[in-house]
């Protein structure tokens, strides 16, 4: 019996499976507003029979965006967009949907990759001051963010709750909290970004501080029986960073806090991480964390094959797995790796007579 295909748990959410789709950025909002690609992106994603479809980082404010195409949910026009692409996930798939809430902090103000990425600076036309900890640029020679104040770091915490609020009327069936990949909650965490020597610096209780408001105020805003859990970067990779026994303590400060799982990835903060890729590489990190700490781990990372993700968890080295670019490449990977591991996996009616013959078990009836 294959565990990848076994229910899952995720706080109060009951999952089919323990196939998780990443959020990945799509760089094609207007205003922040989802728009038609929303729809189709994440329309054909819900169709793919895992267990829980997270949505790419989702701004809490203009501010907070990585790009000017940024999905946002600050506004009501944002509300309504994400709000249509919703309603026609349920009506078609039983897939839970979370939405990832982010705040990109120095990583602000800069151009989609396929033009070319680079910082936007704030006196172009469609450029604006990025916000951080401290006032050190993300790149070198880049211009430098402005420093979040008390006044301005009440103002983000705001910006979550009201964004928490707006995804609970949306329905959504959890949050995930964005804080790795060197944006502003995982700026706070790294030292090579966080030079404040207030009480959110310096110390490791001081940097874990305010990702750690912005989880309890995000907990406090959204249904108590709807899981909230973050995504972490466990390591900075480059020396004096942040690193994995900082995620632990981390770890453990949001178990006891009411965190549902903690997504383990890693990276971000520094364009001189050194990265070994191998196959499942971030895995001994959310392996780490589970056995310290005990809360419920997604792992993510270069994990593409079945019988590769079925081992993650029929080890128990992570309670899920998520896919970001392996699911991109095939939107189907769900089902090829239940024809695979001999399992069973959701598929709406109209695509049932899509069963290769010698697999009459594979598809469960699912919505349509």
């Amino acid at each position: 019996m294959s565990e990848l295909f076994q229910p899952w748990r995720l706080g109060a959410l009951e999952l089919v499976n323990r196939v998780v789709i990443a959020p990945m950025c799509q760089y094609s909002a207007e205003d922040g507003v989802a728009n038609d690609w929303h729809m189709i992106h994440l329309g054909h994603l819900a169709l793919s029979g895992a267990g829980l479809l997270i949505t790419e980082a989702t701004a809490v404010s203009a501010e907070g965006r990585i790009s000017p195409r940024d999905l946002g949910l600050y506004s009501d026009a944002a509300e309504a967009g994400l709000g249509r692409v919703l309603a026609a996930i349920r009506r078609y798939s039983p897939i839970a949907v979370a939405v990832q809430l982010a705040h990109a902090g120095r990583k602000a103000s800069f151009q989609v990759p396929w033009e070319g990425g680079a910082q936007i600076t704030p006196d172009a036309p469609d450029g604006w001051d990025a916000e951080a900890p401290s006032a050190v640029p993300q790149v070198d020679g880049g211009v430098a963010p402005l420093k979040l104040d008390r006044a301005g770091m009440d103002r983000v915490r705001e910006d979550f709750v009201a964004t928490a609020r707006r995804a609970a009327r949306l329905g959504v069936d959890g949050i995930e909290l964005h804080g790795a990949h060197g944006y502003l909650l995982h700026e706070f965490l790294s030292p090579i970004s966080n030079q404040r020597d207030d009480e959110y610096g310096g110390s490791l209780a001081n940097r874990m501080r305010f990702p750690l408001e912005i989880f309890d105020a995000v907990r406090a805003a959204f249904p108590a029986e709807r899981p909230v859990w973050m995504r972490v970067s466990a390591t900075d990779w480059v020396p004096e960073g942040w690193d994995i026994e900082g995620t632990v303590e981390l770890a453990k400060a949001l178990k006891a806090r009411g965190c549902a799982a903690i997504h383990v990835s890693s990276g971000g903060i520094s364009n001189k991480q050194q990265i070994p890729l191998t196959p499942g590489y971030q895995v001994p990190f959310a392996r780490r964390v589970k056995a310290e700490v005990g809360l419920p781990t997604i792992a993510v990372g270069l994990i593409t094959e079945a019988n590769q993700a079925e081992a993650i968890i029929a080890g128990g080295d992570a309670d899920a797995v998520s896919l970001a670019r392996a699911m991109l490449y095939d939107p189907r990977w769900p089902w090829h790796a239940a024809a695979t591991l001999g399992a069973h996996v959701s598929a709406p009616p109209q695509y049932l007579r899509s069963q290769p013959h010698g697999l009459r078990d594979l598809f469960k009836l699912g919505k349509g």
